[in-house]
């Protein structure tokens, strides 16, 4: 996922090749300064514009456009060079823009080089500046990060330039100013469609020419209407090499020097989609008429590919893919509910005119006006609905390609991949730990998907707060209907939730457990008051869990002082570099810890003990699996608080408490259970128990 500053944030780069995405409400020149460690530009060949599109290891676009991107190679810039500033000005005499704060916000993406997202900034807050410096990518000790900077002039590109420290700046911003003129005065529109006439006599073979509006023989069509034009069409960026226009209906790589892209046939629908990854198609809109299928492609719709994403692996492309579901849900239920925000205001505004003269408040006028306002308000929702049940057929066609082809420990348990025999030879990359979903959408589930090894703890909530916060009613029920043990018409009671939420505890620890290479995950469980064993007869029955844990508060303060030698001995060697120097008996598995009914049964020492594994644990693989009731633990003050922030709440029936940061949805968690009179649970274990041998 993008991460999202803020300004003055910043963010490291885990690469060198990158492109930086710019999206504006207007054109825009795009331009990038060359600085040393200090900030400081040795002169004019320290900056790549429109005029110089090209220095060392950047390239920028030569127009201005609303749209724009940037190469840069970080390893191939000059040594000197500590800080890449990437700058935005609005050009004069191109375009209606006269300042930034009078279209949207301009966002900055950067991302690496097949479109996945990195980091992203929107600059917001700008007012009458036309120029801004929006982030910049800087090296310290040895590594590159990402700032946000947002820094807005008024006085426009050349005040910027003189503040970046360049000498001559307005010389070089009338340069600039020059160049995207005249970039602008060469770009080459799009030719209108045209009916060939039938070729002249005596050329049967020859160009076919349209007769000009005059009546006589208007130009060759065959021929270029500029020298440029042999190259493709003026990209709006540099994209990933010369000649291509990446969303201009250009090919997706680099076109050889001189090669011209594909050009469609006159009259010929244009296909403007991704040749790599084309979108199934939703539902026809009777407004729209059909496009014809591209040269080559077979009959009927494309259909979505499973692993169709960036990645160095299949599982790494799937969990990727994974991902992009999740942000192109949340991104159309977001744009659907301010479409439905803004009919709601837009209908509330025209009442308002419609009654604000009590002259006109009743009578036909009046009827009219209202009906009017109703009536928009109607349209301005089904066509947001529409547009939201196109992205949601795209997505549901993906998912049910996605699904079956998930590996173990991203499937569900209904999936036949948990059937399969053998174990894996290496841990994966994530681990699924349920599904989410939007009260918008009921049917359609997304995966939610944590990076393995866990770098905090979950916490299965067993108490009554875990049915608070859920989704409506009618989605509740279905939820639980859902779950692979039986539940009662209405809220569980509180020894359903707590039995429930151990065997949610146990669905997770035999996903772990069958996702890891046999001996790699050990499972332990802290039990102080002896009502869990029932629950946990899967792990027992299957030898996974080697005895009954010991009862009573000795038991507890017994295995926490070993998981805490267990944490400083492995952390003592990692800083010392003595691995080889760790005791015999110590067992090299990661571990998996159930504590069960905390804070019951734990005095101070013991509750201290479990806050300082669940902050040092997950760097040595000790991860904390605790089933608990949140409310319950109030009782004992604020001392527990930073514990259940450090951890990962989830529940065992479906609850609406999961927010993400990106646009503010409380998704709805559904735990992952086995079907109901399944015994895939325990097969896996005995799996897992056969091959520990």
């Amino acid at each position: 996922m993008t991460a999202e500053l803020v300004r003055g944030q910043n963010h490291p780069l885990d690469r060198t090749r990158v492109e930086i995405r710019i999206v504006a409400g207007g054109p825009v020149v795009a331009g990038v300064t060359l600085a040393d460690a200090q900030g400081r530009l040795p002169g004019a060949e320290a900056v790549a514009h429109p005029g110089a599109p090209r220095r060392t290891g950047v390239e920028v676009p030569r127009q201005a456009a609303a749209e724009q991107r940037i190469a840069v190679d970080l390893d191939a810039l000059p040594e000197p060079v500590h800080r890449v500033s990437v700058l935005l000005a609005l050009p004069t005499g191109i375009g209606t823009l006269t300042a930034f704060g009078a279209a949207a916000a301009p966002s900055v993406t950067v991302t690496d080089l097949d479109g996945t997202g990195l980091v992203g900034y929107t600059l917001t807050g700008l007012g009458a500046e036309t120029a801004v410096v929006a982030v910049e990518l800087y090296r310290r000790q040895g590594a590159w990060k990402v700032r946000a900077v947002g820094q807005g002039y008024a006085d426009g590109l050349a005040a910027m330039l003189r503040d970046q420290g360049l000498p001559r700046a307005a010389e070089l911003a009338a340069e600039i100013e020059e160049a995207v003129g005249a970039g602008h005065a060469r770009a080459v529109p799009a030719p209108a469609p045209v009916t060939p006439a039938p070729a002249a006599a005596g050329r049967p073979d020859g160009p076919a020419r349209a007769e000009d509006p005059a009546g006589g023989p208007a130009a060759d069509r065959s021929a270029p209407a500029h020298p440029d034009a042999a190259h493709g069409p003026v990209a709006s960026g540099p994209g990933p090499g010369p000649g291509t226009a990446p969303g201009v209906g250009a090919p997706a790589g680099p076109l050889a020097k001189g090669a011209a892209p594909p050009v469609p046939t006159a009259g010929a629908p244009i296909d403007y989609r991704h040749p790599e990854r084309r979108p199934t198609p939703g539902p026809a809109d009777p407004a729209q008429p059909p496009s014809a299928p591209p040269a080559g492609a077979p009959d009927g719709p494309p259909l979505p590919v499973a692993g169709d994403a960036a990645g160095w692996s299949m599982e790494e492309r799937l969990y990727n893919q994974v991902w992009g579901m999740f942000e192109d849900l949340a991104r159309s239920v977001a744009a659907y509910r301010s479409a439905c925000d803004f009919a709601e205001a837009r209908l509330e505004q025209e009442l308002d005119e419609a009654l604000a003269d009590p002259r006109h408040r009743i009578g036909t006028p009046a009827d009219v006006a209202r009906a009017g306002a109703r009536d928009k308000h109607t349209a301005l929702i089904a066509q947001a609905r529409a547009a939201l049940d196109r992205d949601l057929a795209q997505l549901t066609a993906e998912s049910e390609v996605v699904e079956p082809a998930l590996p173990t420990a991203f499937a569900r348990w209904d999936n036949p991949v948990w059937h399969g025999r053998g174990t894996p030879q290496e841990r994966p990359m994530a681990l699924r730990l349920g599904d989410l979903h939007l009260p918008e959408v009921r049917d359609l589930r997304i995966p939610m998907l944590v990076r393995l090894p866990l770098e905090r703890g979950l916490w299965i909530d067993s108490g009554p707060g875990a049915v608070g916060r859920g989704a409506p009613d009618p989605d509740r029920a279905v939820g639980r209907r859902e779950l692979g043990s039986a539940l009662t018409e209405g809220p569980p009671d509180e020894a359903e939730l707590r039995r429930l939420a151990l065997e949610t505890a146990v669905a997770v620890a035999a996903r772990m457990l069958a996702s890891h290479p046999a001996g790699d995950l050990a499972v332990q469980v802290i039990d102080p008051a002896g009502t869990a064993v029932p629950a946990l007869a899967p792990l027992l029955e299957s030898g996974v869990l080697p005895a009954v844990p010991v009862p009573g508060a000795k038991g507890a303060a017994t295995a926490l002082e070993a998981l805490i030698r267990r944490v400083d001995l492995l952390q003592m060697a990692a800083r010392s570099r003595a691995v080889d120097a760790l005791p015999p008996d110590l067992d090299p598995a990661d571990q998996l810890v159930i504590v069960h009914d905390f804070p019951h049964g734990f005095d101070d020492r013991a509750v201290a003990r479990v806050r300082y594994l669940a902050d040092e644990g997950p760097a040595v693989g000790v991860h904390l699996l605790m089933v608990a009731d949140r409310a319950r633990s109030r009782e004992y003050g604020p001392v527990l608080d930073p514990l259940w922030r450090s951890l990962l709440r989830i529940t065992p029936v479906p609850d609406a408490h999961l927010a993400d940061p990106w646009v503010g949805h409380a998704w709805t968690y559904e735990p992952s259970l086995a079907p109901q009179g399944s015994q895939v649970v325990r097969q896996v274990l005995d799996r897992v128990a056969r091959a520990r041998g």
